[in-house]
């Protein structure tokens, strides 16, 4: 006979803990429970029948895995934040008392600890750090805009200002910038380092406050985990190239709001350390030691003997080698598997694939910055492209060049013409020669990956709409294949113009979209409509074509085989199954949905500015 079942302590009951519970088998206040789950990331679970999970009462309430508070139990920071809290009373008790070297004592022996084993267990591999640093960016640049207040302390503040000074200038030295977007929210920014993609928001330099309604516990305990971590994975990339971490910090420049332009990159084979000059490492080859300095000067031997090998070749060999006709590779179908049609890629198929954006953009221009213009990002955008950059003294010192260099090929300015009846004649050739943009031409310029015509960004006019780069996700909107896609110019009669939306030619009309489009939606309906005006096309035309696409609409498309497969396919799903895919399939057909709006929406925002 097996054993009996006792209700309460077995399946979801045994399996699944109350929050209650959890802090109880802990003993830890609510607030240290909360900071252990950020810092091990443990967070809450729903059961498949919360009735069962919390022994039969229907109480709302926060489920955990049991695995998980067993788990916390041998955490060693929940016994640190024990220690704090004894401390804490040690510490209340003596001030109480007036015992002023007691305290001091407390004070100068007060527990602390450290994230270093949570990093470890959380992220294995560098790799997963970096594909994990995303939203640790994002706060680590909100912080540092923030204004300190007693709920937030300035070495908070301080330590956020320089990570994210030392992420822009590790992204300014390898160039890894790809993607800028400028939102309502912020700057959005995309980089690529150690081939992972990372994406990050920046807020815009205006006057932050912190709402009452914002729990900043919460909020600084996420900020500890990440300043823990991104300190790690910079020490990483920045030991990587050469460089000395942290950068040397120049407290004068500083202190006249130089910026980035206050740290300074070090190389690492220059720095001087305290403990004396680093031993050499050896090892045993051959029954005899060799060191690194004997495996430079063999390398330096063997390169200066291959230049003098390489300068008595024979030309005649050369000019052989060069006449040889390279052989063409031929993909052969594998015998074993016939459906197998994976191509191996040659030098020429390479060779066609479109190039990647170039990191030098910039280098051929120098850029300077108009005052009102924000000097922080555009900084940041100009020198990750090999641009040369400067500014006026009132937007901080710094500036590598003044405003009278002649080397200045841009000026960046965000202000409408004014007339200058006091203009010298040097000024006003030298004003001749440079070029002013609006601050969109940088930003598109790196979106579209060359160098666009400053005609359409230049001061005082209307500027063309600055849309999103991060269309990842099929069906999204191109930026670069710009507005002539969308609006096909109509130079045929409409005489020669076809109700199926297509001329006699085979030309398009603009009547494409018009299946796409329903009855129930007035604002599809407009955009439709504006679309086939621009287009030139008869509204009788438009109407008819619509009236033909909603009949087509309203006919039952008759697939019996499909249909009666996938009702064979649902019946045999169970009933958690079943409702699994139907969230699937509407978030299916939301998604379809929003791409088809999106595309719609962007040609409505062309027509307005036409």
């Amino acid at each position: 006979m097996g054993r009996l079942k006792q209700k309460g302590k077995a399946g979801a009951a045994k399996a699944y803990v109350t929050r209650s519970s959890a802090v109880k088998k802990l003993q830890c206040s609510l607030a240290d429970f909360r900071r252990l789950c950020i810092l091990k990331g443990i967070f809450p679970r729903e059961p498949r029948s919360r009735k069962r999970a919390n022994k039969g009462s229907s109480a709302p309430t926060s489920f955990y895995y049991a695995k998980d508070i067993a788990y916390l139990a041998h955490e060693p920071v929940l016994q640190r934040l024990r220690d704090h809290k004894a401390f804490a009373k040690k510490l209340s008790r003596a001030l109480g008392r007036g015992e002023w070297s007691s305290a001091k004592s407390l004070e100068d022996n007060k527990p602390i600890y450290r994230l270093d084993h949570i990093i470890k267990e959380r992220y294995p591999t560098f790799i997963d750090a970096v594909r994990d640093i995303d939203d640790a960016l994002s706060m680590i640049f909100l912080f540092a805009s923030l204004p300190s207040s007693s709920r937030l302390p300035l070495e908070i503040i301080q330590n956020c200002s320089r990570l994210s000074a030392e992420w822009q200038l590790y992204v300014m030295e390898k160039r890894c910038l790809r993607k800028i977007f400028l939102s309502i929210k912020g700057v959005y920014y995309q980089a690529e380092v150690m081939d992972q993609t990372v994406t990050w928001l920046i807020p815009y330099q205006f006057t932050q406050y912190i709402p009452a309604d914002v729990d900043v516990r919460v909020m600084l305990t996420f900020l500890e985990l990440y300043q823990t971590l991104l300190g790690f994975v910079f020490f990483k990339l920045y030991t990587d190239i050469g460089l000395v971490y942290p950068p040397p910090l120049d407290t004068e420049k500083d202190d006249g709001g130089a910026g980035i332009g206050a740290f300074s990159l070090q190389d690492a084979n220059n720095r001087i350390t305290a403990f004396g000059p680093r031993k050499t490492n050896t090892v045993d080859v051959d029954g005899r030691k060799v060191s690194g300095k004997d495996v430079r000067q063999t390398i330096k031997s063997i390169d200066v003997s291959s230049v003098a090998h390489d300068a008595d070749i024979d030309m005649a060999n050369i000019e052989e080698a060069a006449n040889e006709v390279e052989e063409e590779f031929v993909v052969h179908p594998s015998t074993s598997d016939i459906q197998t049609s994976a191509s191996l890629p040659t030098f020429k198929s390479l060779a066609t694939l479109p190039t990647s954006l170039s990191t030098d953009l910039f280098s051929p221009f120098s850029f300077y910055l108009s005052r009102e213009t924000p000097r922080v990002i555009f900084e940041f955008i100009v020198r990750s492209f090999g641009g040369r950059i400067g500014w006026p003294a009132s937007s901080g010192s710094g500036s590598p060049f003044d405003e009278a260099d002649d080397s200045i090929t841009h000026v960046i300015i965000d202000r409408p013409i004014i007339e200058r009846p006091n203009e010298t004649l040097e000024e006003r050739q030298r004003r001749l020669k440079r070029k002013f943009v609006q601050p969109q031409w940088i930003v598109d310029c790196i979106n579209a990956g060359k160098i666009l015509l400053e005609d359409m960004y230049a001061q005082g006019h209307s500027l063309p709409p600055h849309l999103s780069p991060f269309g990842e996700y099929e069906g999204a909107y191109d930026p670069s294949a710009g507005f002539t896609k969308i609006f096909p110019a109509q130079e045929s009669s409409e005489s020669e113009q076809d109700v199926d939306g297509h001329d006699a030619e085979g030309g398009s009309t603009g009547l494409e979209d018009v299946p796409n489009i329903a009855m129930d939606d007035p604002v599809a309906l407009r955009a439709a409509e504006l679309a086939a005006e621009a287009a030139g096309v008869d509204y009788g035309a438009f109407e008819e074509k619509l009236n033909k696409s909603q009949r087509k609409l309203k006919k039952p498309v008759v697939n019996s085989f499909d249909d009666g497969e996938k009702d064979m396919n649902k019946m045999m799903m169970s009933n958690r199954q079943k409702k699994l895919y139907e969230k699937m399939k509407y978030s299916q057909g939301k998604r379809e949905n929003e791409v088809q709006s999106s595309g719609i929406f962007a040609k409505t925002a062309h027509i307005f500015l036409l």
